[in-house]
């Protein structure tokens, strides 16, 4: 099982070569794919303030036809507190994306440098 941060959805849609050849293969090798809703909501929060061309409908419709990746079921309030652990960040996205990850001690494939400098289990 490994989780995927929204900026490898967004490279896996639009630009995949941007990823990086462990991330490409951590991402082929994995059993299972998941995201945390968060990472849903994120990518239509880029997309309604201009950053991201496509809507998160339209992301996880293209990454879904060549990828079987699913939505994270673990309970919110589950996630939510071990985000209140993670003091590291201020960004509630980040915060809630890790920690889905984390209750688990699961990979997350990320380029986000502050996400590798803090979760042992990110990778890029």
């Amino acid at each position: 099982m490994i989780y995927l941060d929204t900026n490898v959805i967004g490279w896996l849609a639009a630009a995949p070569d941007q990823l990086s050849n462990t991330a490409k293969n951590r991402i082929r090798e994995a059993v299972q794919l998941l995201v945390s809703p968060m990472v849903e909501l994120e990518v239509e929060y880029l997309h309604e303030i201009g950053r991201l061309r496509l809507s998160s409908r339209d992301v996880f419709a293209h990454v879904r036809t060549a990828l079987e990746i699913r939505v994270c079921g673990k309970p919110f309030h589950a996630v939510v507190e071990m985000a209140k652990r993670l003091r590291w960040t201020r960004d509630p996205f980040d915060r809630l994306i890790v920690a889905q990850a984390a209750l688990d001690d699961q990979p997350l494939v990320t380029r986000d440098k502050a996400v590798l400098a803090n979760y042992r289990s990110a990778v890029w």
